[in-house]
C-alpha cells in the first residue's frame, strides 16, 4: 500500500485495512512455521512493511 492510498482512508477504513493486513501475515508466519514455503517469498515483506506503515499514519493522526 502506497501512503497516499492510506491517507486517503477514514479511519474506520484504516482500522478495518490493518486488521486484515495482521490476519494475513499471521496466516502466512504460520505456513512458513509449519514447513511450508509461502507463495511468494516477498509477500511477508510487503505485509511487515504495509503494517508498519498504517500504524505510523495512525500514530501520526492521533488515531489507535
Amino acid at each position: 500500500m502506497r501512503v497516499k492510498e492510506i491517507r486517503a482512508m477514514t479511519p474506520e477504513e484504516r482500522k478495518e485495512k490493518l486488521e486484515e493486513l495482521k490476519r494475513e501475515l499471521m496466516h502466512e508466519r504460520g505456513v512458513a512455521a509449519m514447513g511450508g514455503s509461502p507463495h511468494s517469498p516477498g509477500r511477508l515483506r510487503y505485509l511487515r512493511k504495509s503494517v508498519a506503515r498504517m500504524l505510523t499514519i495512525m500514530h501520526e493522526k492521533g488515531e489507535r
